[in-house]
């Protein structure tokens, strides 16, 4: 038997999974994404990466800016799938598409569910401290990430992860336990399991202004804050009315009795700000130039002697 399956998917996030279900040879009747957006300073219309990969492979694809119509319900149903994949898609499915393939609507999630359900799993985790996180396949239902389980698997946090690092590992991950989740379903041996919905915790959707840093808070929180918000939107603290942009650092358990947010006394070639408990060196940052330095050499051209508060 081989599954007939809508796949749907939009960002980075769902290339992986998609390219799995090609390289194993599943029958990928259709592929649905969002459409177009404008983007960069030139506001050029860009394909969202599953277009870019699905049009490379070679299959259909639509771009409906909404799927909550009965002409998009009328077109899945007349494709008849066994399964429907949705990655990262980006709208919430209706009950009257979730119930048009006879095997269901099968879903990756980027978190050990039912933690960190919603739109940002792999940031919280990260921004946590969590030393571990994983990918959870599921049925879907009308709910928000709370369907019944059907595999998982875990990997570890490095102390050095970004988002940005983890969302890969993840994204790979995901693909792979979708294989085995679709091979289970073939073969009888899927075995879903509801949700302990007591122990639920919710990853909303990050905004730019929380990449804000909150000086206040201890560095050992921050140091996870910092690698959290990177790639997007970033952790930003402002020097006078220059924002600047911390791309990387370490906690450090040292006492000052400075200020929170005050550069304290350190070797030359260093930053060092006072937190609530400990400090924060900074290793890598983004001034208003836009270019990514080593903190060496951004204080050769923009000194900040301590004393100096940001805020």
């Amino acid at each position: 038997m081989t599954l007939k399956i809508v796949y749907m998917g939009t960002p980075e996030f769902a290339v992986p999974a998609l390219q799995s279900l090609h390289t194993q040879g599943y029958d990928i009747a259709l592929v649905v994404t969002q459409p177009d957006r404008p983007k960069g300073r030139g506001r050029k219309l860009i394909a969202p990466p599953v277009k870019q990969t699905a049009d490379a492979l070679g299959y259909r694809v639509i771009q409906p800016e909404s799927i909550k119509t009965s002409a998009f319900k009328d077109q899945v149903d007349s494709l008849k799938p066994d399964v429907i994949v949705v990655v990262a898609f980006g709208q919430i499915l209706p009950e009257a598409i979730l119930n048009i393939p006879g095997f269901g609507a099968i879903n990756i999630h980027a978190s050990l569910l039912p933690k960190y359900r919603g739109a940002a799993p792999i940031q919280w985790a990260v921004i946590n401290g969590e030393t571990e996180t994983g990918v959870t396949t599921m049925f879907m239902d009308k709910g928000l990430d709370t369907g019944d389980m059907l595999l998982s698997s875990r990997i570890p946090i490095w102390p050095d992860d970004t988002s940005e690092t983890l969302h890969d590992r993840l994204a790979d991950l995901g693909a792979n336990l979708l294989i085995r989740t679709l091979q289970d379903l073939e073969s009888g041996n899927l075995h879903p399991a509801a949700q302990n919905h007591s122990n639920s915790t919710y990853a909303p959707l990050l905004k730019k202004s929380d990449g804000h840093i909150d000086w206040t808070k201890p560095a050992e929180l921050l140091d996870p804050f910092i690698r959290g918000m990177n790639p997007w939107p970033g952790a930003f603290t402002f020097y006078g009315g220059s924002r600047l942009k911390i791309l990387k650092a370490t906690s450090i358990a040292k006492h000052t009795a400075a200020p929170p947010g005050t550069v304290i006394q350190g070797f030359p070639d260093e930053l060092v700000i006072a937190t609530e408990k400990g400090v924060l060196s900074i290793i890598e940052i983004q001034g208003a130039s836009g270019k990514r330095l080593l903190i060496k050499d951004f204080l050769r051209g923009h000194p900040l002697v301590p004393g100096t508060v940001l805020t």
